[in-house]
């Protein structure tokens, strides 16, 4: 299972199309977590899972999505209700809740993967204001039968592999 995971893009809808485009017959699903800061009938977002963020205004998403692929439990949110800039201690609980095995969030613009408690958590950081990486970022997750693969890619879709990390299943 593969899916494509993106966040605050903040209005690049071009940019945005281009990277989904890129890599839309590859993947089973596409993902967008928030501060896109588009309307649900965008063409860029046609086909994407897409979550409201902060600076998304409106009732076009929905806070949270929970969502099924190939048997793997996706728990999607922007993070900025559960206070990611400081800690996921209520993001975990949340995604306890859920029963995800992947959590993907944004809203901090800060690429980054980790594994706590059984569990992956994603932030693809972002692809137009990132912070503490000087490109904008965006990754896939690989979800295979022993491992989990987030390859991070910069906007022009070279992999960024300072970033990329596998995790094995616990």
């Amino acid at each position: 299972m593969k899916a494509l995971i993106i966040s605050d893009s903040h209005g690049w809808g071009n940019r945005l199309k281009k990277i989904i485009d890129r890599h839309r017959n590859e993947v089973d699903a596409l993902f967008h977590c928030g501060d896109s800061e588009l309307t649900a009938d965008h063409a860029a977002i046609k086909g994407v899972k897409v979550v409201k963020g902060n600076c998304d205004f409106g009732e076009d998403f929905p806070h949270d999505v929970t969502e099924q692929v190939k048997g793997v439990t996706f728990y999607i949110t922007h993070g900025h209700l559960y206070n990611v800039k400081m800690t996921h201690v209520p993001l975990s609980y949340r995604a306890e809740e859920k029963q995800a095995q992947i959590t993907c969030f944004g809203h901090s613009h800060v690429a980054t993967a980790f594994q706590e408690n059984g569990v992956i958590y994603i932030n693809p950081g972002s692809i137009r204001l990132p912070r503490e990486h000087k490109d904008g970022t965006y990754c896939i997750c690989e979800y295979g039968d022993s491992d989990i693969k987030i390859t991070f890619y910069n906007y022009n879709g070279d992999i960024v592999p300072e970033l990329t990390r596998k995790f094995t299943k616990e």
